[in-house]
Formats: C-alpha cells, sequence, structure tokens
C-alpha cells in the first residue's frame, strides 16, 4: 500500500496556503495530477500508494469519481480564497494505480469538472496511465471523445519471464493491439519500460526495446528498477530467491536504450524519457521538473504551489471521509525555504535536455562546472554558451553531478 507518507507540519482543515504561495503564481504554468488508487493485483516492485479490492476496508470503487470531483471543487475555492489568480490547467493527468479500471465515463467525468473548475488551456495535454489488459477500443474512443489526447501503456517488458518477475499480468502481444486502438481513437501514445529486473539480460531488454519501438510510439520511458524496501520484491531478494543486475549492467541497458532509441528517431529531453519530437514530450512532466504548480487529487496525492508542498490522507476511506465532510484531504504539509527550493531547482532541471543556466548556480556550482567538464560528465559546447547540459556518461551519473553542483554552494 506504498511509502508512508512524509514528515511535515499538520495541514490546516481549510486547506488555505500561506499568503507566499501566490507570489509570481501568475508566471507559472498550473497542472492537475489525478490518482487513482486501484489494481486488480499487487505488482511485487510496486512503492506506489495503491490498493486491491481486498485493502479497500469499506471504500469503493464506485464512489471515487464522486470525491476526486468534490475535491476538483474544493481546489478551485482554496486556490481563489489564498490569494492564487484562476489558470487554465495546462496539463491533466490521471495516474495510479490503474486509472482504467474505472469506467471511461469516470475519468471524463473527472476531467469535466476540472474543465469546469479551472478551464482547460488551448491544445492543453490531457493523460491517462493504463495497462494492457485494462482498455478495449471502446473505452479508447470514449476517453478521446471525452477530452483526453494521450495514453500512456505500462508495457514494462516483451519478454513472458521478466514480466512473470514484475507481477505484470498482460500478455506481450497485446502491446500492437492496445496501440492501434489509441491511434485508431486519435490518441497519443507513449509506452513505458522497466529494465533491470531480475532474471533479465541484456539480450531480454533489446527484445523489448525493438518491440516497443516497432510500434512507433511517440514517446518512450525508461526506468531502471528500484528496489523499495517493504515490497514482496524487497523481500524476494533477501530471501535469495531473485538477484538484481549489476550496475554495469543497468548501465550497459540504458545505453543501449539511448542507441536503439536515437536510431529510431527519438531524443532523449529527460534522463529517462525519449519523444520523436518536442511537441511529443510529456507537457505534464516537465512541469513537476521545472517546478511548475499542480493540485494533486485523491488519497496520497501530493500538491505544489509556490514552494509549499503538501499530502493528502493516504487510505481511499481516510480521503473519502474528509472530502465528505467537507474537509480539506491535505493531512500535513511543508513551506520549502529557500536552501531547500534551490537544491530541488539543481536536481530536477539538470536532468532535462535543456539543462540548466551556469550562471544561476551559486559559487561552488559554478567553479565545479570546469571539473565535470573534464570528466566529460556535461557538455563543453553547451557550458561554453553558459548551459549545462549532461551527456551521456552525465545521464548515467546524474546523481553524482548534482552533488558536485552543490557542493560548498550557499543560497545567497
Amino acid at each position: 500500500m506504498g511509502s508512508a507518507l512524509p514528515l511535515g507540519e499538520p495541514a490546516p482543515a481549510d486547506g488555505l496556503l500561506p499568503a507566499s504561495a501566490a507570489d509570481g503564481a501568475a508566471h507559472r504554468a498550473f497542472g492537475v495530477y489525478l490518482h487513482v488508487p486501484f489494481c486488480r493485483v499487487r505488482c511485487g516492485y510496486c512503492d506506489f500508494n495503491t490498493y486491491t479490492s481486498a485493502e479497500l476496508r469499506g471504500a469503493r470503487q464506485t464512489d471515487y469519481a464522486g470525491h476526486a470531483i468534490s475535491e476538483v471543487r474544493m481546489s478551485r475555492r482554496v486556490l481563489e480564497a489564498s490569494g492564487l489568480p484562476p489558470r487554465p490547467a495546462q496539463t491533466v493527468f490521471f495516474g495510479g494505480g490503474t486509472p482504467t479500471l474505472l469506467p471511461a465515463s469516470d475519468l471524463v467525468a473527472m476531467l469535466g469538472a476540472v474543465r469546469d473548475e479551472f478551464g482547460l488551456a488551448a491544445s492543453a495535454e490531457v493523460t491517462t496511465e493504463a495497462n494492457p489488459d485494462s482498455v478495449g477500443p471502446e473505452d479508447l474512443v470514449e476517453l478521446a471523445e471525452g477530452g483526453l489526447t494521450r495514453v500512456s501503456f505500462g508495457m514494462q517488458s516483451a519478454v513472458p519471464h521478466v514480466l512473470a518477475a514484475l507481477d505484470r499480468t498482460h500478455d506481450p502481444e497485446r502491446i500492437p493491439l492496445v496501440v492501434g486502438w489509441a491511434r485508431d481513437a486519435g490518441l497519443d501514445v507513449s509506452l513505458d519500460l522497466i529494465y533491470g529486473t531480475p532474471g533479465e539480460s541484456l539480450d531480454d531488454w533489446r527484445r523489448s526495446l525493438e518491440h516497443a519501438i516497432a510500434q512507433q510510439p511517440d514517446h518512450l520511458s525508461a526506468y531502471a528498477l528500484i528496489v523499495e524496501e517493504g515490497t514482496k520484491l524487497a523481500r524476494q531478494i533477501r530471501r535469495g530467491e531473485l538477484a538484481t543486475p549489476s550496475d554495469d549492467l543497468e548501465a550497459d541497458m540504458y545505453e543501449l536504450a539511448d542507441d536503439l532509441l536515437g536510431r529510431a528517431g527519438f531524443e532523449w529531453y529527460e534522463v529517462s524519457n525519449w519523444a520523436t519530437d518536442d511537441s511529443h514530450r510529456s507537457r505534464h512532466n516537465l512541469g513537476y521538473w521545472r517546478g511548475d504548480d499542480w493540485w494533486g487529487v485523491g488519497p496520497g496525492a501530493h500538491s505544489h504551489v509556490g514552494g509549499v508542498r503538501w499530502w493528502n490522507a493516504k487510505h481511499p476511506s481516510a480521503y473519502a471521509d474528509r472530502v465528505t465532510a467537507g474537509v480539506s484531504p491535505a493531512v500535513g504539509r511543508e513551506v520549502l525555504d529557500a536552501p531547500t527550493r534551490e537544491i530541488e531547482r539543481v536536481l530536477l532541471a539538470t536532468r532535462i535536455r535543456e539543462g540548466i543556466d551556469i550562471e544561476s548556480l551559486h559559487t561552488g556550482g559554478r567553479h565545479a562546472v570546469a571539473g565535470l567538464i573534464a570528466d566529460e560528465l556535461v557538455d563543453a559546447k553547451a557550458a561554453l554558451s553558459g548551459g549545462l547540459v549532461l551527456t551521456r556518461r552525465g545521464r548515467l551519473l546524474a546523481d553524482a553531478v548534482v552533488r558536485r553542483l552543490l557542493d560548498d554552494s550557499s543560497v545567497e
């Protein structure tokens, strides 16, 4: 049922934000994340806030859209009362869990609430995640007609034994079907892959990449598997039932992905994400990496507005009780101080292709750039133009780059 919520100060029952959250809001993009916390089965590696039917303890899937809509309506009142100017949503993202376990009509109704309360920007990006075995052609048509523009399928692998190790239930041969149905419905398509699964070889990973590329998606994500404490996978590894791959093998897998995707016409725009062109980048996720504002709807969902971050009650029952009572579902929050905001800015901005303005770094970070160039971690040509952009080697060692940029720096 996911990791514990972070520590922070209690959130007020009315959800109101401090006055500082409104500073500069008119110049920041605004997005909405709608968390749908339901899954048919729990994947052994998953640490997200998700629930199977046996774990709902009184909460009902059939009631969920209504509760989420109540929070959307509350969110507008909270933002207006906190002095935030009305802004149309540039992006909307249904994540989970498996959002498409809900009827398509529920997702369309939730999107309708966002449209009614905030409006949608012209050419807004509206995405849902989906498992390949959780949608049919009629569902995708209904989603597209209801205003969604994009679907992100959790493919993960094309190799049966890898899918089995991840506890994924779909048949790899279903991927061409769902991609075709999404195309017929007029939706853009992203495929999500995971590499570094116990027992996965480099040839297995090549097979998955080639299968994904053959579907001609607009966008592809490839994330290294992280073994989270408390998951089934972590217990299996601890007992010696499964072995995780070496760091060297994971590096080889990343380089293979970058090579094959580059040859197929994809460009990296974030360490773990590639798109066929700029118009097919995930604008919603770019909002996270650029520090924009977003409201997260649903159990355990996190939000960020103007340097204030907060999170909702974690269990669907507790969440439902709060929104039904007209109380903010937020249970904790933190107001980010200047040093923390600077750390997060550097951490996130260095991950994207545009990189970060070297002059915006503090003294220690600027002094680190020459060494990073010498170690072939950042692009020398970009640095001469004033930008810090990761090389492929730098992408593999992105965390180390960030540590060096932040060493001995101070927020003025």
